[in-house]
């Protein structure tokens, strides 16, 4: 019995429960969390609306890209007070995002979301497994060009925006990938859930169906997460903060390769 009621018209009337809101507070608070201390978060925020609290996954999605805009602006101001954000990178992560983002929020009822998972789960695993192989990354110096930043911000907005997950997990393990220091990927990764946030809201607004309530319960949940989160990830040592990094990245990955053979044999 879904927790949450979809269908508002349908609703009129009645309440929400307290076990409901307590449940998708919770979720979005963990979730929250793991976004601003690792950038990573977001993979289980849409699930677990489907599967744990029964809310539609065409619901769950726009609600969830909704609620990345304040929780994003909140860790994007804590990383960027303490001089952790990139602005020359992510201005160009930023527009390559952006329209991208709107199209993939168009996209949702046209691709086939098998073929996405699978992207980016081999994407996931493959960053982590390379992470924790390599054993020294510098932490400054590191230089990437415009046109591969913007490039990448296109496949960021556009997998984001398709599959719920704001922009982090995305860019993480591409940024990791590049040889990227931690600190500075999971910075970039904040500032660039704002484009793709609001960009794929205006598209969910246009094209699909949207529930306030669910992604305002959202937006303060992850708020509160994102902000002690991105707190902890500037107290954590840095190889401890890449090591917790890589070993998330290697589960996230294999839970969403394991996820999508579940449903092939199924």
């Amino acid at each position: 019995m879904a927790l949450w009621c979809s269908a508002p018209r349908a609703c009129r009337g009645s309440s929400v429960t307290f076990a409901a809101l307590a449940l998708i507070g919770l979720l979005g608070l963990v979730s929250g969390l793991m976004i601003g201390c690792i950038g990573i978060g977001g993979v289980i925020l849409v699930p677990a609306l489907v599967f744990l609290a029964g809310i539609p996954i065409k619901i769950s999605i726009p609600a969830a890209m909704a609620a990345y805009i304040l929780s994003g602006f909140v860790a994007t101001a804590v990383f960027a007070r303490n001089k952790s954000i990139h602005w020359s990178m992510a201005l160009w992560l930023c527009a390559g995002a952006t329209p991208t983002a709107f199209a993939g929020a168009w996209a949702v009822s046209v691709v086939n979301p098998r073929l996405l998972e699978v992207t980016l789960g081999l994407l996931t695993f493959g960053s982590g497994v390379n992470s924790l192989r390599t054993h020294k990354i510098a932490e400054d110096g590191h230089t990437v060009s415009s046109i591969t930043l913007l490039a990448v911000g296109a496949i960021v907005g556009f997998l984001s925006s398709v599959s719920g997950t704001g922009g982090p997990l995305v860019l993480v393990p591409i940024l990791i990938s590049m040889m990227l220091p931690v600190l500075v990927s999971v910075g970039l990764s904040q500032a660039i859930q704002l484009p793709i946030a609001i960009a794929a809201t205006v598209g969910n607004v246009i094209y699909g169906e949207f529930d306030w309530t669910l992604a305002g319960v959202l937006a303060v949940a992850l708020t509160a997460g994102s902000w002690y989160g991105a707190k902890l990830a500037h107290s954590l040592p840095r190889a401890t903060l890449r090591k917790i990094v890589s070993i998330v990245l290697v589960i996230v990955g294999t839970f969403i390769l394991g996820s999508v053979g579940w449903h092939f044999t199924h």
